[in-house]
């Protein structure tokens, strides 16, 4: 499978790094098309991925991703050249702004495109993307696409009314979470830890919670119920959190996000 894609930056470059993660698609399969930064270019030194210089190549791709700025969408889809759209390669597009309304009006009512967010994991294998298709995709294409993106992590498909509080809290969150770490590895440190260990300690407990509670299927109060012994140390930690409204503060987080 050859993929091409549109835009090296920072989430261009997390999704071109996790196609790559688990080794299943060589780097000369991909094929990236930067802009006037250089940022692909310096990152095909590190990976090893195909450099695009010409549109009409993108014929023989399987599958294009366009991982730009909103503004860039549309004149990205109005410079595909006819072979291309002849073709209807399938589209996937990652900017936020850009519905598939708009992307279709360019491209026509019956090609293959879709949206969707990503978070900054996939570079690992181990993201979450929301994607909404055209509404009379294929149901080949469709398959396709979403067999293409597994090597990313977790693909939900959802109304492209929903991709907005998707990517705010599989998107956003990352950063919340690493907060989390940080200030959870402080208190470590505050008590005599080493940092490098309180860090670890913290990603692993997480890990670990994160797991139980897919494989599990519990309620997230049964898993937090089976921590808090009566009058324990867990309970008084809680107790804590509550005083400090910690649960209206990732409310108001995730409300931030969708604020513009």
């Amino acid at each position: 499978m050859k993929i091409a894609f549109f835009g090296a930056g920072q989430i261009g470059s997390a999704l071109i790094k996790g196609m790559l993660y688990d080794k299943q698609i060589p780097a000369e399969n991909i094929y990236v098309k930067g802009g006037h930064s250089q940022t692909a270019a310096n990152l095909q030194k590190e990976l090893g991925f195909q450099l695009l210089t010409d549109l009409n190549d993108l014929s023989g791709m399987d599958l294009i991703i366009i991982a730009t700025n909103n503004s860039s969408v549309l004149p990205i889809l109005k410079s595909l050249p006819q072979p291309v759209l002849a073709k209807k390669v399938p589209i996937v597009s990652v900017a936020g702004g850009i519905n598939l309304f708009a992307m279709m009006e360019e491209v026509g009512q019956e090609y293959p495109i879709a949206h969707a967010i990503p978070n900054t994991p996939v570079q690992v294998g181990a993201g979450v993307l929301g994607i909404s298709f055209a509404k009379d995709i294929d149901s080949k294409v469709k398959a396709f696409i979403l067999d293409s993106l597994t090597p990313l992590g977790a693909v939900y498909e959802v109304p492209e009314d929903s991709l907005e509080i998707v990517g705010s809290i599989a998107g956003c969150t990352p950063a919340f979470i690493a907060i989390l770490i940080e200030s959870l590895g402080d208190a470590g440190v505050l008590h005599g830890l080493k940092r490098d260990l309180a860090y670890e300690l913290v990603e692993q407990m997480l890990k670990g919670t994160a797991t139980l509670a897919l494989e599990s299927k519990m309620h997230p109060a049964v898993l937090k119920d089976g921590v808090t012994s009566p009058g324990g140390s867990t309970i008084r930690g809680v107790a804590a959190l509550e005083a400090n409204n910690f649960r209206h503060a990732l409310m108001a987080a995730i409300d931030a996000t969708m604020s513009e």
